[in-house]
């Protein structure tokens, strides 16, 4: 049982959110997360939601959990102070895929559980060595609903084919590997990014 506030590190946010919460009870848990389509960033409006739930009186001990693939500074720095003196009977859990997005002043305010296991990057679907744009159109297609982490995930399986597979590509189009990533981070639309790398890879070498 979790009795103090936490800060969980994993590869899977959904997937560590209900084991966590399977051990819990139901009634005592509050999940506060960035509903809006494509977004996975914790902002300043969860920040407030997560702290006008903790100054809701309960007997019981209550479990807010605070989900997102990244942190917005101003959110974590209004969240310093209920983390450090938090109401009684709250306990506050963070779960993230990166420690680097936490500010140092919340790292000393919570016990960090690093559950992230070592990933394994599979061959990318599609054939890179000889890419066509109707096998990219209904790639994007099926996955224009795609996330930023699963499309950081799509790079990384983009660059494995690519090195397994000796393939020869231009300055312009190694430059483009970390101009997606660093577009992602930045949290521009995932499906956009993916469609900008494809079509770049496509281009005759």
């Amino acid at each position: 049982m979790i009795k103090t506030s936490t800060l969980f590190i994993v590869n899977d946010i959904e997937k560590s959110l209900q084991e966590i919460t399977s051990k819990l009870p139901k009634h005592a848990i509050r999940i506060i997360k960035n509903e809006e389509e494509g977004k996975q960033e914790f902002q300043l409006l969860q920040a407030q939601k997560a702290i006008k739930e903790a100054y809701i009186a309960d007997n019981e001990r209550k479990y807010i959990f605070l989900c997102g693939e990244s942190f917005r500074v101003e959110a974590q720095n209004s969240l310093l102070k209920v983390l450090e003196e938090p109401p009684r009977n709250i306990v506050f859990i963070i779960i993230t895929i990166s420690k680097n997005s936490i500010l140092p002043t919340i790292l000393s305010r919570v016990q960090v559980n690093y559950n992230k296991t070592k990933k394994i990057v599979e061959e990318f679907t599609l054939d890179i060595k000889k890419l066509e744009l109707k096998d990219i159109y209904k790639y994007l297609k099926e996955n224009q609903r795609i996330s930023k982490n699963d499309a950081k995930n799509v790079v990384e399986s983009i660059i494995y084919s690519i090195n397994k597979h000796n393939i020869q590509l231009t300055q312009k189009q190694l430059h483009s590997f970390s101009t997606a990533m660093k577009l992602l981070e930045l949290n521009s639309r995932p499906l956009n990014v993916l469609t900008t790398l494809l079509l770049n890879l496509m281009v005759k070498r």
